[in-house]
């Protein structure tokens, strides 16, 4: 078999394989499967990411990710709510007014508690991980001329919102490699307000120049239209998303207060939503040249993460007490077929795709099996 040759692959085939895992990560608190799922964006990421900036952002996930699952188990110890027979330390509890009751300021922190905190974090943090995996993976420009002309205004806002986090590492970077050439440590936290100051700097700076560039490429500018057509471009998009809501509530509702009014209002709110942002994309002039292909790598891209999710769906109807963790009494977690199998197949694209082109240049080894499959 011809080695591939390196090829960035389709932006959103990325996005819907973290989607697939990030489903799969918020409905289990299972410990065996949460490290399962990071482990495969790590793999992932690890193998076709490419040395741009938005690749280098990864570490600022991770770090949230860890940062999310400190905050959520002080947040037990502090104003959790305490149970189970394991004690781990006590602390004088804080009485509170009637109107603030069934919050535990402070109290004793039994194990059970304690770990339910932490595995919810970790949840978190891996649904975090997971939507890093795809933001490190995908080339956020790619991505705004993948997006459909009635969805390229928020497509333009949502990528420049994902955009901050690989432009914040690398203004970052750029700092403490100028520190570290003049001398200075660039660690520390007394570095900390020497180096948080050029960061807001240069990204105030950045900012002035990304609205200039977009500006000038005609980003915003719109077709002539009548007030009657924003009018009704505007209600149908308002009401489509409010119909959408009560749609969705109705759908997700246990109690089932919708009734068989639930479905139907979902499908109405998303027609209203469409039907409008369709009507308002006409406005918008864009033109887009050298469409990004999508081909097999791209489609087994979007199963592996259809595969993650749906495993776990299926462990969810099936087997639902394996996807969590048991805490009363605490004992080793189960480990679902379905939910296994489906995540381990979202690790085929750190495989099967083709290697991500790089600046570097490329080792004498791959080199010369290029010069081969060239010839």
């Amino acid at each position: 078999m011809a080695p591939q040759l390196p090829r960035a692959l389709h932006p959103l085939a990325w996005w819907a394989w973290a989607v697939g895992l990030a489903v799969a990560a918020s409905m289990t608190t299972n410990p065996v499967l949460l490290a399962l799922i990071l482990a495969v964006v790590w793999l992932v990421v690890l193998a076709r990411r490419s040395d741009s900036p938005w690749a280098r952002a990864f570490r600022i996930y991770v770090a949230l990710a860890v940062v999310i699952v400190v905050v959520r188990v002080v947040l037990h110890v502090l104003v959790g709510f305490k149970y189970g027979d394991t004690r781990i330390f006590a602390l004088p509890e804080v009485g509170l007014p009637d109107w603030a009751a069934g919050i535990n300021l402070f109290g004793t922190v039994y194990l059970e508690g304690w770990l339910a905190a932490a595995l919810e974090g970790v949840k978190l943090g891996t649904l975090v991980i997971a939507l890093g995996g795809a933001n490190a993976l995908a080339n956020p420009k790619r991505l705004l001329r993948s997006m459909p002309r009635a969805l390229h205004e928020v497509g333009t806002a949502v990528v420049v919102s994902v955009s901050v986090a690989p432009q914040l590492a690398e203004s970052v970077q750029r700092v403490l490699r100028a520190r570290l050439l003049r001398g200075g440590s660039g660690l520390g936290l007394r570095a900390l307000p020497q180096v948080a100051l050029p960061v807001l700097q240069d990204t105030l700076d950045r900012s002035l120049l990304l609205a200039s560039a977009m500006e000038s490429r005609g980003y915003g500018s719109r077709r002539s239209s009548t007030a009657g057509r924003r009018v009704l471009v505007g209600a149908l998009t308002l009401l489509g998303l409010l119909v959408l809501t009560f749609g969705i509530y109705g759908v997700l509702d246990p109690i089932g207060t919708a009734g068989r009014l639930a479905v139907p209002t979902l499908v109405l709110g998303v027609a209203l939503t469409c039907g409008g942002m369709a009507l308002g994309g006409r406005e918008i002039r864009v033109s887009t040249y050298r469409r990004d292909p999508w081909l097999a790598a791209e489609t087994l891209t979007l199963l592996s993460g259809v595969a993650a999710a749906a495993g776990v769906i299926l462990s969810r109807s099936t087997s639902p007490d394996l996807l969590l963790m048991p805490l009363q009494p605490i004992a080793a977690p189960g480990l679902p077929l379905s939910a296994t199998l489906g995540i381990v197949l979202a690790a085929l694209p750190a495989f099967v795709t083709p290697p991500t082109p790089t600046s570097k240049r490329l080792a004498p080894a791959a080199r010369g099996e290029r010069e081969l499959v060239d010839a």
